[in-house]
């Protein structure tokens, strides 16, 4: 069964499957620019309450959604919510963050939401064998390194970055934000090309790690 991934900006995916649509993180217009419009889904998993992560009623439809840890299952989707922080403090200078283990079409994508630190070896184990990771690689919370140790920890078979600074982005709230090619070169992967949508199905996926960069 094939499996459509699209970008929506920041930390926001479009995963489109045979009996559902997920989408991640709606953001408001404080990021700098618009949610795009006529986005419908049958899911809405919030990784936090920030403004630019829970722009809930800019997703059209009737959706479920999906804000907290739990363990859930929406049209053929199951939604695991593990609780973790936005900070190396234990939320107490941003908050309580939620990373998603969403199983969709015989595909497993987790989403990290903006997670503020590294990975304990129950948590990589909870989150078990993982098909595609939404990683935020401009956040200040970690380094280019701690980002690169969490994706050799889990260990997916492709990588989708998000949430790094762009030209779109309002600076004065977002200024702090990575880039992008920062990370592609702390990877070994400047080179890499973006592309419009990522289609997926398991048997396609391919053997050593890679690194996919959707356009938004």
């Amino acid at each position: 069964m094939l499996m459509d991934i699209t970008y929506l900006g920041h930390s926001s995916f479009k995963l489109k499957g045979k009996s559902a649509i997920l989408v991640t993180d709606p953001y408001g217009e404080e990021v700098g620019f618009k949610f795009p419009k006529k986005v419908e889904a049958s899911i809405v998993t919030v990784s936090h309450d920030h403004k630019d992560h829970s722009a809930i009623s800019l997703v059209e439809g009737t959706p479920y959604v999906v804000s907290g840890p739990g363990e859930y299952e929406i049209s053929g989707v199951g939604v695991l919510g593990f609780p973790t922080y936005h900070d190396k403090e234990k939320g107490a200078l941003k908050g309580k963050n939620t990373m998603y283990r969403i199983e969709m079409d015989g595909l497993v994508i987790v989403h990290l939401g903006d997670l503020g630190h590294t990975l304990s070896s129950s948590d990589v184990d909870a989150l078990g064998s993982v098909d595609i990771l939404c990683i935020a690689v401009g956040a200040t919370a970690l380094s280019l390194e701690e980002v690169q140790t969490c994706i050799t920890e889990i260990d997916p078979s492709i990588v989708l970055p998000m949430h790094y600074n762009t030209p779109s982005h309002n600076q004065k709230i977002f200024g702090t934000l990575g880039q992008l090619a920062p990370f592609l070169k702390q990877m070994g992967k400047e080179s890499i090309e973006p592309v419009g949508k990522l289609t997926m199905t398991k048997d396609k996926l391919p053997e050593e790690m890679q690194i996919v960069v959707l356009s938004s």
